[in-house]
Formats: structure tokens, sequence, C-alpha cells
């Protein structure tokens, strides 16, 4: 096809260009039409934080836009959308943070106006691993052209351009100015025109996902994005890709990981959001795991999206600190890999020391190529080649280490390996289950830490006596707790249900650990609680702290909320805060909330000492806040609730009660009043057994905006979550008899960790 050779080559035929230069703001002009094409953004509403533009950043010409991987993208009407039938070409340029899925094989759109259904339009975008496509609707049939051999790099610019020519038959692709790959197509047929709107960064078809969400979303940086409404040849193609890079040399610029990688800044003033506990910078996260401390520091990796606040594509998050309680956010440690052992996710596992007394972390590696599709994966740091005392640097074992047999658990429930090491001796337990007999914990052990022996079920308990138990078992953990009153040798065993019927909470056994058969005998048959606040603590991990020989234990406090809220805050769950588990000397579980915390204390709002609750509470009316530390010690009551009350709003029209009912001797939390808002779902009471017996009430209560929780006498802790809708309800009082003596009452301001 001829072209205005007075024009240069680069703009015969242009239909649209979106430069992407604007810095600011929620539009994106097209030059070509003069248009200004609306973007969305999950923040442009500020519905639970200050409102935000979208996120733009430097750009290989200009700027760029950040395209967060759910919520970010730009929007045609088909009206004027540039007419394409004959020929077209569509370049941009495109920095992928991550990789989605697939889901239903459709691709995250980089451009695109189709419907492959109906066989119209056409769609540029990746697929699985970085793959990419260009797929077009022609003569009643769906064409696709594939660059599998050449994925796009995360994290690094590169140039993508894709022609359409009715009159040469061909579908062509090119990466940075050069063809990586070409379709022949039936002579003479268009392209069909599709009716869907242009959207650049959405799928017109995404898969739908828990409601409010959608798959097939484009996550990362776009410049330059031009639609051609001819099909460019290849020296007009590498002009196009040359000329962007000429101010930088001729190289694609690096890209600084604080301009492509998650950012929490936006998320800071949400008002639900957690301050002072551990969580991704933004979207979403499950369970914390895989401690380790290693050169002066802590490291915790965790499940974690980093498309969106919602459910798939797993990755391993990873934070650093130097204290347990300051964490910085770092790289994704491990990630989908198409030719390693985790095509399909990488799932929860637990860190160790390695021969050298390096770290390695073992993880559930997810195949559904295989059967089964958990395995059990290892990656290596590469601290010995590179020195790097954060761990940024993983290198992924080429084989699984153990693959699951029949006749070893439950076959197909196979995941979350706890590994910890005794001399010579390595010991791994994974969840899983038997047949009938209720969940387990398969045991394993190895003398090098790649060949692993199996053991059988590590301990299996009455389905029948305890059908709460469920027939899996996830996230077993087990750590030494010194000597008991009788002389043995103790350990606690932890695990979460899962099945039916389960109660998905942390339970826990004290007991022996049987090194010579590689079992556990617990002291009791009947699991304990760790948490009584119903679902809110849940997936354990832990360690030893080599640093002070402290057992901690780690969590997810989960979020509870829609999924329409999730995606309107950007975030969903974080960790809870760091316990310290023991062996007290009545034998029972101590927990306590590391001492570490206390250097987040700010401002001491009130320290009373014996006055009566009546007095106290005269002195509260004047403290107010949704960032605090409570501590408050009530003289013993006979046979009557005591409590305190947070998040309240001057009225009481919003409230939440922590309370301890002395004569059901249960620790538990009234939610009733905690919103007046009909779409979070924080009602009920929650509640559990604690007994305290003739012990005055002790409780530490941690307020940090939506998180609340709360210990009591060392003994067990109660983790919640409240979403007041007015801004005021911020008040403290306690409950009780006005003439009850408060034997101490000390209430803190809580520093945030993140600013």
């Amino acid at each position: 096809m001829e072209h205005d050779n007075k024009m240069p080559i680069t703009d015969s035929g242009l239909a649209a260009h979106w430069q992407l230069n604007e810095g600011q703001g929620a539009v994106a002009l097209d030059t070509v039409s003069g248009i200004s094409d609306p973007i969305a953004y999950a923040l442009l509403q500020g519905r639970f934080t200050e409102k935000a533009d979208p996120q733009w950043r430097p750009g290989i010409q200009g700027g760029a836009l950040l395209f967060d991987g759910y919520s970010t993208w730009i929007t045609r009407e088909a009206d004027t959308a540039p007419k394409l039938k004959e020929a077209f070409t569509i370049a941009a340029w495109v920095a992928p943070r991550s990789y989605e899925w697939g889901a239903e094989k459709r691709l995250s759109a980089i451009v695109n106006q189709h419907n492959r259904e109906a066989a119209e339009g056409y769609v540029l975008g990746m697929y699985r691993h970085g793959s990419w496509s260009l797929q077009v609707g022609a003569g009643g049939k769906w064409h696709e052209l594939w660059c599998l051999h050449r994925p796009l790099a995360k994290g690094e610019w590169s140039h993508v351009a894709a022609t359409f020519s009715t009159e040469q038959a061909t579908m062509k692709l090119y990466l940075n100015g050069a063809q990586v790959a070409e379709l022949a197509l039936p002579e003479g047929e268009g392209m069909t025109t599709s009716r869907e709107a242009l959207w650049i960064g959405k799928n017109n078809q995404a898969a739908v996902l828990a409601e409010a969400f959608r798959h097939n979303m484009f996550d990362g940086l776009m410049d330059d994005v031009r639609i051609y409404s001819r099909a460019l040849g290849v020296a007009e193609i590498a002009a196009l890709c040359k000329a962007a890079l000429a101010p930088h040399g001729g190289a694609a610029p690096a890209i600084a990981l604080e301009v492509i990688g998650l950012d929490r800044t936006p998320l800071l003033r949400d008002r639900h959001r957690p301050q002072y506990h551990a969580s991704p910078p933004v979207h979403w996260m499950n369970e914390p795991h895989a401690p380790i401390y290693f050169q002066g520091k802590y490291h915790l990796f965790y499940q974690h999206n980093p498309q969106g606040p919602y459910w798939a594509q797993i990755h391993w998050g990873h934070w650093v600190s130097d204290d347990l309680v300051h964490w910085r956010d770092m790289p994704i440690a491990l990630a989908p890999e198409k030719e390693a052992v985790d095509p399909d996710g990488v799932w929860s596992g637990s860190a160790c020391y390695d021969e050298n007394g390096i770290p390695a972390l073992f993880f559930t590696a997810g195949d559904d190529s295989a059967t089964p599709n958990q395995r059990v994966g290892l990656a290596r740091s590469r601290y010995l080649k590179d020195g790097d005392s954060d761990l940024t640097i993983w290198e992924k074992h080429p084989v699984p280490l153990i693959v699951q047999e029949k006749g070893q658990g439950m076959f197909g429930d196979f995941r979350d390996p706890f590994v910890w090491k005794e001399g010579e001796m390595w010991y791994l337990l994974i969840g899983s289950g038997t047949e009938g007999q209720g969940g387990t914990a398969l045991a394993y052990t190895s003398k090098n830490m790649l060949d692993w022996t199996y053991h059988g079920p590590f301990y299996v308990s009455d389905p029948e006596a305890f059908p709460y138990l469920g027939n899996m078992w996830e996230l077993p953990v087990l750590l030494p707790l010194g000597y008991g009153a009788d002389g043995r040798e103790k350990h606690v065993f932890l695990i979460s249900p899962l099945g039916p019927g389960a109660d998905v909470e942390v339970f826990y056994w004290i007991g022996g650990f049987d090194r010579k058969r590689i079992r556990f005998v617990p002291d009791e048959a009947e699991p304990q609680y760790m948490d009584v606040g119903d679902f809110h603590f849940t997936g354990p991990s832990g360690m030893v702290d080599p640093k002070t020989g402290r057992n901690i234990i780690f969590t997810i406090a989960q979020g509870e909320r829609t999924p329409q809220l999730d995606y309107d805050s950007g975030w969903a769950h974080n960790a809870g805060l760091p316990v310290c588990i023991y062996l007290r000397q009545d034998g029972r579980l101590g927990i306590e909330p590391i001492a570490e915390l206390e250097s987040l204390r700010g401002e001491r709002l009130c320290s009373l000492r014996s006055v009566t609750l009546e007095k106290a509470n005269q002195a509260l009316t004047s403290i107010a806040g949704d960032m605090l530390e409570i501590l408050v010690e009530f003289e013993v009551a006979d046979e009557e609730p005591l409590g305190l009350w947070i998040r309240q709003s001057p009225g009481r029209e919003e409230e939440t009660l922590i309370f301890y009912d002395r004569a059901r001797q249960e620790l538990g939390v009234n939610r009733e009043k905690t919103t007046l808002s009909a779409e979070e779902r924080s009602r009920g009471v929650q509640k559990g057994e604690l007994k305290l017996k003739d012990e005055p009430l002790r409780l530490r209560v941690y307020v940090d905006r939506s998180m609340v929780e709360a210990y009591a006498n060392g003994l067990k802790s109660l983790t919640t979550r409240v979403y007041p809708s007015r801004l005021d309800a911020l008040g403290l009082r306690l409950e009780g008899r006005h003439s009850l003596m408060i034997s101490s009452l000390d209430v803190w301001t809580m520093k945030s960790i993140y600013e």
C-alpha cells in the first residue's frame, strides 16, 4: 500500500497516538483525534483514602502510565475508535511488572477492540510467562499469531508491534524493531469490525473473578501507544524503535524499582488500612511464612498477588527487618516460571539453613501439567555468589525435591512444607490428609537436604472426636518448648484445618517429638485454640529466633471485606503482629506479643493506678484514636462481664466491645454495632474459652485502624476486624461496675512503621 511521501514515514496512516506524557490527571490525549480518553483507576474516587490520580512515571519518550494490574485502563468509545479493516499496525513500548496466569486462555490486553467468540476485531496482548500474541477475527474465524520463544521481560522496556494486512494475507509480530513471528491468512479476508469499545490495558472480554475483579489485565508501564490504518514495513517499525532509543544512547534505559515497583504511598491515608502491621505495598496477601534470621536481619515472606487485591497469580512477597517491627518492602522473591518446577504458582512453605548455613526456601510448587500438581520445591539464596544480605536473588532447584506418591497421605493434597535442621539431619513436615482418618502432616527426613525419606503421618487425630479438624491440615509447624514439669522435652505442634466441617483456625497440641519414629505424641488428644477471633488469625508459620531463643509465630489477619470493597481500597489482608509462644509453669502455652513492639509507642495518653472504673472512664473521655496500645488490669470481679469498648463514636452509634465473661470463662468481641455500613461484613459475637481461675483479667489491646488484637493474661489472643463508617468512631471506654477497681490503665499512641 502506498503512502504520502511528503509526510514522515511514521505519520503516514497514523490513526491514533497516545503519547502518555500527561504526568498527572485521569485522561490520556490521543494527539491524532484530539480526544482525551478517560483512565480508570480504583483510587480516583478516594472512597477510603485521599483521591489519587493514576500513577504516572518516566517513560521511553517523556512520561509513561503505570497500569496497576486490576483497575487501570484507557477507554475509547467504539464510535470514535480508529476504523480498521483491511490493514493496521499497533505499536507500543511496554514494561510488564508481572505475568498473569491467562484465565480462559485470554490475553492480558495491551490494545484491543474485539469479541473472540464472534470472531470480530483484534487484540494484542500478553499471556503466561511473558508470551504474547496478536489475534484477529476475519472471515468468520479467529486467527492467532503467537510469540513464545521471545517472551516480554519483566521490569524491562520492550517495543512491541503487530501488523495485519489483507493485501499481504499475513499477520506479523515485531520485538524491538525485528520481526519475530508471522502467520499466513486466507487471501482477501479483511478484519471483521468489532462493536466493542477500544481498551488499552484491559481485555474486552476479561474473565470474571470474585464479582468485582477481572482477569486479563496488563500490569506494568506503557508508553507511546500507536495505531496505524496500514501495515508498516519492517524498516518503518525498526525506525520507530530506533528513534525512541536515540536519546538513551541506542539502548532501552533501565527501570528503577521505585519507578515500576508496587507503591504503598497512595494507601497510607486509608482510614481502614493498618499502619504498624506488616503488609504488602498494595494488593493481596495471604499468610506470611518462611521466617529466617540471617546476617543480622529478619526475613519474612508472604503469599502475594502483585496484580491486584484478589486471590490469583501466587508469588512470594518479601520483607526484611532489623527488629521484627519495622519491615522494608523487597522485590518479589519467587514467581511462577515456565521452565522451572512452579509454572502455575509458588505456594506456601518455610525457610531453613543449608549445609553452608545459607538460607534456603522450601515451597509448594504448582504445576498443573503434573499429577499431583503440588510438589516440594527448593530455592537457594545466591548470597555466597553475590554477598547480598537482603537475599533478593534466589536460584530454584531444577527438579522437585519431593513428589507425592499414592499411599502417602491424601493424594493431591500435599502442601506447605515446614523444614528444620537438628544436628546433621533435616526434618520436613507437609500438610495432607488420610483416607477416612482426618487431616495429618506427613513426615520426611534427609541427610543432605535433597534426598528425602518418607516416614508416614506425623500425627493423626480422632476425626469422630474432633470433626472440626477437617480432613486436611495446612501449614504444619513444630517448635521446641523446652522441658515441662514432668521432666520431659516438650514441643508445640500447630496446624490449620481444611475440608468439610473444618473450623479454619490455628489449633495446637503440646507434647513430645519422638525422633526415632518421627512422630508427635500429644499430652492431651484435644487440640487448643491459639486465638478466639474466628477466622481472623490463620495461616501459622514459626521460627526459633537464633538471636534471642524465642519461639515466634507469624499469621495472616484476614480482611473479611467484600470483593467490591477490596477493589475500591486497593489492598486485602495484612500480617498479624509477631507473637512469642512459650511453656508456662502451669504447663499451658503462653502467648504474648513480642516486646519489641514497645518501640512503636508514641505519646502516653493515660496512666492510672488503683482507681475506680468510673474514674478511669472519666479520664478516657478525653482520649481518642485509631492507632493505640491499651493495657488494662481489672481487679477480680465475681461473675460479671468486664471489658473495653474501642472505636466508639460519641453517641455510641458505632462501637466494639472486647470482653471477658468470668461466669462462662469466655474471651470475646461483640461487633454488633461495629459499623453502620451495610456493605461491611464485620458483625456478630466472636468468642472462645479462656480459663482464668482466680487471676485478675489483664488485657493488652492493639488498635490499628481496622485491625484489633487483644491478648489476655498471656494465655489467649483475640484477633478481629472493625470498619467503622463514622470518622469520629475513635473513643475508648471500660465496661463493668462503676465501683470496680482498676489496678492499672495505660494508653499510648502508636507510630506507623511506614512513615
